[in-house]
């Protein structure tokens, strides 16, 4: 059985255009949801009934989605790819949050260097092998002294070429 197609005028009987209203309303945000989720589009659906009553849907916040579009419809004439000025902002406003966010880090790297420079200040020489000391300086730990400097001996024995090598960290008393 063939649903009738409807002709498309005003309901005149008052019960039967409620009851329409409502079926639609239902059916229409609905949609807006499934293209919302589908397409990955904000979506604001705002419906207002014959009495008044007030009806909405929005895939994000419903202010967001009208302040964008008030923003394309004035700059439709301006540019000739309107949705080029969101980007604009869009990037204006990521690179406003990493400047702040820069800054903050800016400040802790520089509380943590002071906090560097009075724990190395309250540092006393670190004994390394039984005869060698190694005071502690600024950027070397006490761990890495310990492993540069176990060289009191030199080279092993059965090398004969020289020592041209690199050698990091405080020189090793002979």
């Amino acid at each position: 059985m063939a649903r009738e197609k409807i002709k498309i005028k005003k309901i005149d009987n008052l019960t039967a255009r409620q009851v329409t209203f409502s079926k639609r309303r239902r059916g229409l945000i609905k949609k807006a949801e499934e293209l919302s989720v589908l397409c990955d589009a904000e979506v604001a659906l705002l419906i207002f009934s014959a009495t008044g009553k007030f009806f909405e849907y929005s895939s994000s916040s419903v202010k967001e989605v009208i302040a964008r579009y008030n923003l394309h419809s004035t700059n439709l004439g301006k540019l000739e790819y309107p949705s080029l000025g969101l980007q604009e902002e869009k990037i204006m406003s990521e690179i406003n949050a990493l400047e702040f966010k820069g800054a903050r880090l800016m400040e802790e790297n520089k509380m943590l260097k002071q906090q560097m420079l009075r724990l190395s200040n309250d540092r006393t020489p670190v004994l390394v092998d039984s005869d060698v000391h190694v005071a502690a300086e600024e950027g070397v730990s006490s761990e890495s002294a310990a492993n540069v400097c176990s060289c009191n001996s030199g080279p092993p024995a059965d090398d004969d070429s020289s020592d041209t090598s690199l050698k990091l960290g405080p020189p090793c008393p002979n």
